[in-house]
């Protein structure tokens, strides 16, 4: 919690971009981003080598990924937000801010990150309250396509039995990888309550994702945020 209050306004009156992890990112001109503030999700280090740098801020709170991409995870020197349900695998690692955050709590927006933060059945839920709490007056989505070849009842774990069409990388949930599969409807719901928190504090989200499916945000032209 000591580490957390660190960050509250941190970044206040700034734009910040909340990379999802779609397939849109390959269609995205990432190099724009190497001197803009950035949270990345999950296995977005896949992308790191390619790119030449990495995110400002690093976030996962699905233990299934945590538990298979621990080791990985700790080798990233930026820092880390983690869900407290990760402990057991991440402990170790100094870098970690560990999250008081959950799916099962009601659906709310954290104001306050120290605090219980409701995960919204999706970790760009999580960001966009992260981004709340240090300050940023715009976040910014990219990669959120919002949308998913795989099929079959939210929520529940399934193994991967291939190459992965769903992210950005054919290996981000590769052969064997455990994963679950999205609750779109309840990411809206928490979508929702994170546009109603920002515009109530003079903020914005806005989705710049390119041929997003999502519709609770207003969408912008992702070139239009980096004038010559």
């Amino acid at each position: 919690m000591e580490q957390l209050r660190k960050y509250r306004d941190r970044h206040k009156g700034e734009r910040c971009f909340i990379i999802g992890n779609g397939p849109s990112l390959r269609q995205t001109d990432l190099s724009r981003l190497r001197e803009e503030y950035t949270f990345g999700l999950n296995r977005i280090y896949l992308l790191f080598p390619e790119l030449g740098f990495t995110t400002t801020y690093l976030l996962s709170v699905n233990t299934l990924v945590i538990e298979q991409c621990a080791n990985e995870l700790m080798a990233l020197t930026l820092p880390k937000f983690i869900t407290w349900r990760g402990r057991c695998w991440m402990a170790a690692d100094p870098g970690v801010i560990f999250l008081d955050s959950d799916y099962t709590q009601p659906e709310t927006f954290a104001v306050e990150a120290p605090g219980r933060v409701y995960e919204g059945c999706t970790v760009t839920y999580v960001a966009l309250q992260l981004a709340f709490y240090m300050g940023f007056e715009r976040a910014i989505l990219i990669g959120v396509d919002h949308h998913f070849k795989a099929k079959g009842p939210p929520n529940v774990p399934v193994v991967s039995e291939g190459s992965d069409p769903d992210h950005f990388h054919p290996e981000y949930f590769g052969k064997g990888f455990r994963w679950q599969l999205p609750d779109l409807e309840c990411a809206e719901r928490a979508y929702r309550l994170a546009r109603e928190a920002y515009e109530a504090a003079g903020r914005q989200v806005l989705d710049a994702t390119i041929g997003g499916k999502l519709t609770i945000f207003s969408k912008i032209d992702y070139e239009e945020l980096f004038p010559t």
